[in-house]
């Protein structure tokens, strides 16, 4: 396993998205998106970093998302000092790969109250400009009328296979606002496009609100390979594990939640991806990434509240979600947010947040880093399996 430090951000909480295209030449793209939030700007844009499979070398980063002018701010954040005249913030960036197009459509969100999305069809080199598509989260009103609104974080997907195949699906969540931080109480859902992004719809409430689930937000989707598609969100539950719902298509007739018991919630984004389909000739696999840990320093683990942000652990499915007996742990110390991408060699890539420039807070990011890890040595771990230590190569 190796690992590469692709930023530094100095101090600011940082969100994590990566993915790579598909394209018909020889070597495709690896992406590192990333959108920071400094203490004070005038904007917070997400950037990202293109990379060839097999490099080292990441470009220098390159923002995504120009944000001009003053925007207008998010009542519910003004309402509790979250925002301040001329400090714009871009959030959650969401980017996906269209298999069929060769396209990334690339969704953010302004000031946490309105969505746009772009693509780029030169991987990365240039973007259309932003659409908006807040009107499809505006249909969610007569079910939940939100106030505040976040796409992912984290990578989207295109429905490989099943009669909706082509369909590009993003979770979503929406907050009423009225609690901590703006972003309390929440519910998950998705929009999905059945026209590769040009247009945008809602899905159904996916997990509401209602005990013993609360406060149900950053989500992960993946599809399995009977062709539902399962989302595995975070929420701030007294149970302290990860949310688990499927659908037959992506939008409708979400089962009802349940706690996976082998998935811990330190409350913190978590990520998945497919890693192999036994259709494919390849194990039906599925990573999932985020910090593996329930513990406090300071002792104090109440039910429902925050836990440290250590020990990103890795875990392997080989039977689509039902068990993960495969774990690996590849950073000890203050790790946070992360996504995941498979490299055409089937390399995993995982990009995460570590390293707390003050060495207290879990919301102030050191580094940007991307570990690259065998899949094998991935499946040979078993939780307990002591760690390949960080020696901070980049």
């Amino acid at each position: 396993m190796s690992w590469f430090a692709t930023c530094r951000p100095a101090g600011t909480a940082c969100v994590s998205n990566c993915c790579r295209t598909s394209t018909p030449r020889a070597a495709a793209t690896s992406f590192a998106f990333s959108a920071s939030a400094p203490q004070a700007s005038p904007a917070h844009p997400p950037r990202y970093r293109p990379n060839r499979p097999r490099s080292t070398c990441w470009t220098p980063p390159q923002a995504v998302v120009h944000v001009e002018g003053d925007l207008p701010m998010n009542p519910v954040a003004v309402a509790q000092n979250l925002d301040k005249p001329g400090e714009n913030t871009a959030n959650n960036p969401v980017a996906i790969v269209d298999r069929e197009t060769g396209a990334v459509p690339f969704l953010y969100c302004l000031e946490y109250m309105r969505c746009f999305s772009m693509r780029s069809d030169d991987e990365g080199v240039t973007w259309t400009k932003p659409v908006e598509i807040t009107p499809a989260f505006e249909t969610f009103r007569r079910d939940y009328d939100w106030k505040v609104l976040a796409t992912g974080p984290g990578h989207g997907i295109q429905l490989a296979r099943g009669p909706h195949k082509g369909r590009l699906v993003v979770p979503v969540w929406l907050s009423l606002g009225t609690g901590g931080h703006a972003h309390r109480p929440s519910v998950v859902a998705t929009i999905v496009s059945d026209d590769h992004g040009a247009t945008w719809r809602r899905g159904d409430i996916a997990i509401a609100d209602t005990p013993p689930v609360r406060w149900p937000n950053e989500t992960a989707v993946v599809q399995l390979a009977d062709g539902r598609v399962m989302l595995n969100a975070r929420s701030e539950s007294d149970a302290h594990r990860r949310v688990v719902v499927t659908s037959p298509d992506g939008a409708t007739g979400w089962s009802a939640p349940h706690f996976d018991e082998a998935l811990v919630e330190p409350i913190c984004m978590g990520a998945l991806i497919r890693a192999g389909l036994a259709k494919d000739g390849g194990r039906n696999r599925i990573v999932f990434s985020n910090p593996g840990n329930l513990a406090r320093r300071d002792g104090r683990e109440a039910p429902g509240k925050p836990r440290d942000r250590v020990n990103l652990t890795l875990r392997m499915s080989e039977d689509e979600g039902a068990t993960w007996p495969f774990a690996r742990r590849i950073e000890e110390g203050f790790s946070g947010y992360s996504d995941l991408a498979v490299a055409r060699d089937g390399t995993i890539l995982c990009f995460y947040e570590r390293g707390s420039t003050d060495g207290a807070s879990i919301y102030k990011t050191g580094r940007l880093t991307v570990a690259c890890i065998d899949p094998e040595w991935l499946a040979a771990g078993r939780p307990g399996t002591k760690p390949l230590m960080n020696t901070d190569q980049h």
